[in-house]
């Protein structure tokens, strides 16, 4: 299967999410609101917003800069925004590998929890650093190996298949964003444990974040019954005293500038 053709399956698990995703968006309203105490605090800025989605925190940055462009490739997601956001934003659909601007054309970009699904994922940092101005910076947020591990360990005493996305490890990634052009000022790796009322209540919120898109899964279609009821019951062993089941996000922030040439 080609890149292009894999994130446009990616757009289309977000794009059929879009109207249940701020609903169950808790995960990036934490990482993109820990995001804020590195923003520029000058006004006059451009900012693009690198995987703007519904459009929540794009609206945010439009109340603090001059301009703001959100960016997806989720014509759906971008059909939402334009709909419930600032009318002073602009919107485009397109691809992070190939962004629609000009060099040295944006002051700022923020991305919350998006480049995760962007591999190779040096290509898009590469776009990133083309479009900022030298002196700009990029603020973002990912989730990196180790997320969802509760659930990864419950199927694996199952089947060797693919229940859980795959997510880089911070040491594979860390140095993409270390260069001649670029140098990374800032960055924050933290375990975010979101709490559930049971495995169903889980799998529903992977599904509302789109996050449900499996690009390694050998089976077609969901799990059968007996292997889904055998997965909850070996989740059980995380499950607390109070009857909540947890599930562990393992999210890496930082701030990159790009260099002077």
């Amino acid at each position: 299967m080609s890149e292009v053709t894999e994130r446009l399956k990616i757009a289309k698990s977000f794009g059929s999410a879009s109207a249940s995703y701020d609903v169950s968006a808790r995960l990036q309203r934490h990482c993109g609101k820990h995001l804020m105490s590195w923003l520029p605090e000058r006004e006059n800025l451009t900012v693009l917003d690198l995987g703007s989605g519904t459009g929540f925190f794009t609206e945010i940055l439009a109340s603090r800069y001059q301009q703001v462009i959100g960016l997806d490739i989720s014509k759906k997601m971008l059909g939402f925004s334009q709909q419930s956001r600032n009318p002073s934003i602009k919107w485009l659909e397109a691809d992070a590998y190939k962004l629609p601007l000009q060099n040295n054309s944006i002051d700022f970009v923020y991305s919350n929890l998006m480049i995760q699904w962007c591999d190779p994922l040096d290509l898009v940092l590469n776009e990133v650093i083309r479009v900022l101005k030298p002196g700009g910076v990029f603020v973002f947020s990912t989730l990196v190996d180790g997320t969802l591990y509760e659930l990864k360990a419950s199927w694996a005493q199952i089947d060797t298949d693919q229940h859980v996305i795959d997510f880089k490890p911070t040491q594979d990634i860390k140095p993409l964003f270390e260069g001649n052009d670029r140098k990374l000022l800032n960055a924050i790796q933290e375990d975010i444990i979101l709490e559930y009322e049971n495995v169903i209540h889980l799998a529903r919120e992977l599904k509302g974040l789109g996050a449900n898109h499996l690009p390694k899964k050998q089976g077609k279609g969901l799990a059968g019954k007996e292997k889904w009821l055998q997965m909850s019951k070996n989740y059980q062993e995380y499950k607390t005293e109070d009857e909540i089941y947890p599930a562990t996000y393992k999210a890496f922030s930082g701030l990159m500038v790009k260099l002077s040439s």
